[in-house]
């Protein structure tokens, strides 16, 4: 009755997720609209657009300019010549992507203050031509598009002192509320703004990367439209008045605008997408080459020509889609030679419907199949669906110029496919994934699958097993971390932890626990392990040599990463689910559990960093140790002979194991009192062995033998 109930209560959880999705596409969150630039930007590095020969040029106030001419800003007589030169080659339009807003302080008059000058010097100098006067002079007799930058603070008078030399006509209603509000500007001196054919708007809205996609034609200015200065440019160089604004059938923003012949699609709030041409040289035209009389007329006649800049100094720079960093003025051109070409990017109003319908369709089907067709047929489907969206979207570009998101959609299906999956999955193994999810966290990832087909072999509740343990404690945790700031210091925990527990899973050894920086490792358990006893030796050893090289490593860097102790050992403990059917909890209890928790603590007063039980040794027939000593450990009452593996320590600090073994032989008979001169001449020679200093010490006090009573834990 379950089971048949799964997939039809389950419908549910891959039905969430298209509802979601959908639900997402809607409100068209910062995230998604990332995702969908990305996917826009990748169709442009594809496939730029291709270069043509159109009427638009740059007269470039580059690094070289500057340095011929002199730094900016420069005299307005220079600029004045500049206007002069373009108006007799007959340039269609002079756009300055540069905002007069100031008085020229080259001017006679400004150096005249400037110098506090009086008498007949200052005389002359104001009786000499004003520098602004000539400047405006030069707009007055060319086809000049003035720039200004609108502002979003409160609200000023500069909005209407904006000269107004065109005129909106609209078909349908007036779009200003959907045109991006500002409600002040900063102005281009009276005097060049009155007498220049046209003002325009330099402001860009780059995305939230900071990318420029859309140059608006229209902005609204204290409630009112105001045309940018690619819009100027357009209107100028054909000498139109007008500014036609179509709305969308429904009235929801703008669909197009038209300036003379141009007809230009555009966003509801008035912005042009823009399709990236590569790097272009033949744009550019140096500054200082139109002042020397060095370009022909030719290449100036009939041309839209933007005045900007690309000197890395003046700061002027944007970032495009195609991953470069480019001018304003160069996004400002981009735009004119897509207008003029008639290829323009579109993103359709009908689009995010068209969007939401295929993902709604899609996301079904999907979820249908993944519930009920075979895993292969299923993702073989999706496959085939998410190939075709996302091709489909290639190729509306490629073709049509469209812009339509289609990696959404494609995240869509693929996280229905995935719950339907799961879900498929869930009814059909629902027994075996309980098994898996339960010992995963315990048992090697290697020994999971055997695990599942065989689950027999895995007795829930208690049995007795003979197991080997391994435990494991991190020196002076805590006051590294009162050292550092705690958040460094548990990533470097589960750092350190992550790795020794992969060697345990390495080592087919199942996680007991970890409390804090302490790890418990047991071998043989759940499955049988006949040669559990190497098995924690070796995985001893594998995790000392890391635990060592970590530590070496953070010292380095002046991070004090303790010593890890170990203690190993083995013995009967019993096995299985603790804690019942509400609280599931797979571990061995047992005095064995207990001996190798103490024999890790018992590191710290023997100075050693790992201590073996003889019980592991027993099964290691290969392994290469020292005797430590025979060790009754507190609230016990029966020795347990321990010992200390040879580590890559042994070489350079220990004594030699000749030697050692045999003062620790005269150690073992208590009447051989000569165990004390060898230890003593043994820490003479080797000030850095901790067992030889340890046995040193006690004999010199008067002990003897090998026997050692702890009094601590």
């Amino acid at each position: 009755m379950i089971n048949q109930s799964i997939p039809r209560l389950g419908f549910l959880l891959p039905l969430a997720s298209v509802l979601i999705g959908l639900a997402l596409l809607l409100a068209d969150p910062i995230p998604l609209q990332s995702l969908r630039n990305n996917l826009f930007d990748q169709y442009q590095r594809w496939s730029p657009r291709e270069q043509a020969a159109l009427p638009v040029k740059i007269i470039d106030i580059d690094d070289e300019s500057l340095a011929r001419l002199g730094q900016w800003p420069w005299p307005r007589t220079r600029l004045a010549e500049m206007v002069d030169k373009l108006n007799n080659a007959d340039a269609a339009a002079i756009g300055f992507d540069v905002v007069f807003s100031e008085a020229d302080r080259t001017a006679p008059r400004a150096m005249a203050d400037l110098w506090s000058l009086k008498g007949a010097l200052r005389s002359e100098l104001e009786a000499l031509p004003d520098h602004d006067q000539l400047f405006a002079q030069s707009i007055k007799k060319a086809p000049v598009v003035l720039g200004f930058t609108v502002q979003r603070d409160l609200a000023s008078s500069t909005a209407a002192q904006l000269p107004r030399p065109f005129r909106y006509i609209y078909t349908g209603p007036p779009p200003s509320r959907w045109l991006h509000p500002f409600q002040s500007a900063i102005l281009a001196r009276p005097e060049f703004a009155n007498v220049a054919r046209g003002n325009g708007a330099l402001n860009f809205l780059p995305d939230s990367d900071g990318v420029i996609r859309r140059i608006p034609l229209l902005l609204q200015l204290a409630g009112n439209p105001v045309p940018t200065l690619d819009a100027e440019i357009l209107r100028v160089a054909q000498g139109e008045q007008n500014y036609i604004l179509k709305t969308q059938e429904n009235g929801q923003g703008l669909s197009e605008i038209r300036i003379g012949k141009y007809r230009i699609p555009t966003t509801e709030n008035g912005e042009v997408w823009l399709h990236y041409s590569p790097p272009n040289p033949s744009r550019y035209l140096p500054a200082w080459k139109l002042l020397a009389g060095k370009i022909p007329s030719e290449q100036l006649k009939g041309q839209m020509i933007l005045i900007g800049s690309s000197a890395q100094g003046l700061m002027d720079l944007r970032f495009s889609p195609l991953g470069r960093i480019l001018p304003g003025v160069e996004a400002h051109a981009q735009l004119l030679e897509q207008i003029t070409s008639g290829h323009i990017l579109q993103r359709p109003s009908w689009a995010k419907f068209a969007e939401i319908l295929i993902t709604l369709l899609g996301s079904l089907l999907i979820a249908w199949m993944a519930i009920r067709a075979r895993a292969l047929h299923a993702a073989s489907i999706t496959m085939a669906i998410l190939s075709l969206v996302l091709l489909s979207g290639w190729y509306a570009f490629q073709a049509h110029a469209l812009l339509l998101n289609t990696v959404t959609p494609a995240l869509i299906f693929a996280a229905t496919s995935i719950f339907g999956s799961l879900l498929h999955h869930w009814s059909s193994e629902r027994e075996q994934r309980w098994i898996k999810q339960a010992f995963s966290r315990y048992v090697s990832p290697n020994r999971v699958s055997h695990l599942i087909e065989h689950p027999d072999s895995m007795a829930l509740g208690g049995r007795r097993q003979e197991c080997s343990f391994i435990f494991t404690d991190l020196a002076d945790f805590t006051s590294l971390m009162e050292s550092i700031d705690p958040a460094k210091a548990v990533v470097l925990l589960n750092d350190y932890l992550d790795q020794m527990i992969a060697i345990a899973f390495k080592h087919e050894g199942t996680l007991d626990r970890i409390v804090g920086d302490a790890v418990a490792i047991m071998f043989s358990a759940p499955m049988v392990q006949a040669d559990h006893q190497a098995r924690a030796f070796n995985c001893a050893m594998e995790m000392n040599t890391f635990a060592n090289a970590y530590a070496t490593a953070l010292n380095a860097k002046g991070i004090q990463f303790g010593k890890t102790r170990i203690g190993i050992h083995s013995g009967e403990v019993i096995v299985g689910n603790f804690g019942g059917s509400t609280m599931f909890d797979y571990r061995a209890l047992g005095d064995a559990v207990n001996t190798a928790a103490r024999l890790e603590s018992v590191n710290k007063h023997l100075g050693t960093h790992i201590c073996l039980s003889e019980a592991t040794l027993f099964g290691c027939p290969d392994a290469h140790v020292r005797p430590i000593a025979r060790l009754v450990l507190k609230g016990k009452s029966q020795a347990l002979q321990v010992f200390e593996p040879l580590t890559e320590d042994y070489l350079t600090c220990y004594a030699p194991l000749d030697a050692y073994c045999a003062a620790y032989q005269r150690m073992v008979k208590e009447t051989d009192l000569s165990s004390v001169n060898y230890f003593s001449e043994l820490a003479l020679l080797y000030p850095h062995d901790p067992l030889v200093a340890l046995h040193q010490q006690r004999l010199s006090k008067g002990e003897r033998g090998d026997l050692i009573v702890m009094t601590e834990k």
